[in-house]
């Protein structure tokens, strides 16, 4: 496989996968080739990242896997962002998560994946740092996974005492799939859409 290709084929990977990462021996089985060549795919990738001062993104390893990350010179560039919520709004993905954490909590990010269908990690990491959600404990068995909740924060933002304020779900088959999704959705979409 020509060594350009097989780089964008890692780098499409190891974005998709976010902070997960992806060690050589996945790499290479994803990409049906040897191990010896990943390395040098990566290698090339990571001096092409670091010798190209207009890119804002380098490859790291961490922990056996590698990683797409931020250079450490955008650190205030990325400060800025996190520093200012209210700079972007919420997705829809978020929102989401938000309720499902709202009304389950403590829950781990594997019962939202379940809940919701489809990966978490994003969302999850928006709701953190905009400090509507936190960790809270961890569950017990295999691996002591993180329990997410809200924070003080979540309720002052939406106007509650405390979480026993949320308007009750409807019961049973008594609504319809959209009109519970209305109900999660519209009083967070309220209180985002006012600033």
């Amino acid at each position: 496989m020509n060594l350009n290709n097989l780089m964008s084929k890692i780098e499409a990977l190891l974005f998709v996968v976010g902070d997960d990462g992806l060690s050589i021996k996945q790499l290479s089985q994803l990409l049906d080739v040897e191990s010896m060549e990943i390395e040098a795919a990566l290698s090339e990738l990571e001096t092409n990242y670091n010798e190209t001062l207009e890119r804002g993104i380098t490859l790291k390893k961490l922990a056996g896997t590698y990683q797409i990350t931020t250079k450490p010179e955008m650190a205030d560039v990325i400060k800025k962002l996190v520093e200012n919520p209210n700079s972007h709004v919420l997705t829809t993905a978020s929102l989401e998560v938000l309720a499902i954490i709202a009304y389950k909590q403590p829950i781990t990010r594997a019962e939202i994946e379940d809940l919701r269908g489809v990966k978490s990690e994003r969302p999850i990491q928006t709701l953190v740092s905009r400090a509507l959600v936190q960790e809270v404990g961890r569950a017990e068995g295999t691996g002591r996974a993180i329990l997410y909740g809200t924070t003080k924060e979540f309720l002052n933002y939406f106007g509650l005492k405390d979480i026993k304020e949320l308007p009750p779900l409807p019961e049973g088959d008594l609504v319809d799939q959209n009109e519970e999704t209305d109900l999660f959705m519209t009083k967070f979409q309220e209180a985002f859409n006012e600033e």
